[in-house]
């Protein structure tokens, strides 16, 4: 077990980042076509594809998921990780032409620093394809790929993957760019609000502050700009439906708002892919869904703070420092 979402069987991701735009894309690209919905629960998301993944629409299976930074500008990394595909053979056949789906999403990073003089580029196109490319196994958390340029109120954010197991013996996973309106930690501690789901001190292994420090409720916002957004996927290996798929992004939700404080605001963009591989096998009834969606949940939460904890701080003026810049490896 990697800890990743790539636990899951029959997926691979891959990142491309442009360290003077401090942005990139993140590519989670599917081996076989894989049933796929989502679920939006932020105010201000922006989106590629996203409608044809409710139940009553054509196209049942999709090839691959895309986050990426950039606002509406990051939208252009699908087209690049579609070119990916089709280079591959990929693709919904339409008239005997090949139609790569791949639905993404993005988050705002166009005010953290870099040069964002790319207008007339196809910046984003370009890491996509770079990103699906690069599609593995194995991959890195932290300031990589749709994290690169992320941040949440008071610190770096990022790239974070979590991985663990239904006692059904399906696996789940969850990959999410944090970019949050409000907090990953506790007050104006290193605790993390997503401790009581951590494995294996994943993120530190300091759990909750005892007891909680006066200011632990005080909300922290970056401000009323729609200028954040969490864009998070997660995966089992059961086969699902798309309505199935549909319920375990609704519930994988739930882990954002454990690991995040304030989320799913007005100015937030927050959404949850679900996608469903089919690798494993074994029926999946109404309770071997519900532990599919609470698993995603705990991983969700897991993977938001892992995102934090391996991010490192960006390279310019101004920038906000990372969760070990500021605490330390004892968090304090």
């Amino acid at each position: 077990m990697r800890n990743l979402i790539t636990d899951v069987a029959g997926l691979k991701v891959g990142s491309a980042h442009d360290p003077l735009l401090a942005s990139g894309v993140t590519a989670l690209v599917f081996d076989a076509p894989a049933t796929a919905s989502i679920a939006i629960s932020g105010g201000a998301p922006g989106l590629r594809d996203a409608a044809l993944l409710e139940a009553d629409m054509t196209v049942q299976q999709i090839d691959a998921l895309v986050l990426s930074g950039g606002s509406a500008f990051g939208l252009d990394s699908v087209g690049g990780v579609q070119a990916a595909l089709r280079e591959s053979g990929r693709g919904f056949d339409v008239a005997g032409q090949l139609v790569p789906i791949a639905p993404g999403a993005i988050l705002f990073d166009l005010a953290n620093g870099g040069d964002k003089s790319f207008w007339r580029e196809p910046a984003y196109w370009r890491l996509g394809h770079a990103a699906a490319q690069a599609a593995a196994l194995d991959f890195r958390l932290g300031s990589h790929g749709a994290g690169h340029g992320a941040t949440v109120v008071d610190l770096k954010g990022g790239l974070g993957s979590a991985s663990g197991q239904t006692s059904d013996g399906f696996r789940v996973g969850a990959l999410v760019a944090v970019n949050a309106v409000g907090q990953a930690t506790i007050g104006e501690t290193g605790h993390f609000w997503a401790a009581p789901f951590e494995r294996d001190g994943e993120f530190g292994g300091l759990g909750w502050p005892a007891p909680l420090p006066a200011n632990a409720l005080a909300l922290k916002m970056k401000g009323a700009a729609p200028q954040n957004t969490n864009i998070a996927i997660v995966a089992t290996d059961a086969a699902l439906t798309k309505a199935e798929a549909k319920r375990v992004a609704v519930m994988a939700q739930d882990g954002l708002a454990r690991a995040l404080r304030p989320v799913h605001a007005a100015m937030d963009g927050d959404v949850v892919f679900s996608a469903a591989t089919g690798r494993a096998e074994g029926p999946v009834d109404a309770i071997a869904l519900t532990r599919i969606g609470a698993v995603a949940a705990d991983c969700l939460a897991r993977a938001v703070a892992r995102a934090v904890f391996e991010a490192e701080p960006l390279p310019f003026a101004n920038s906000l420092p990372s969760w070990r810049q500021k605490f330390g490896p004892r968090g304090t």
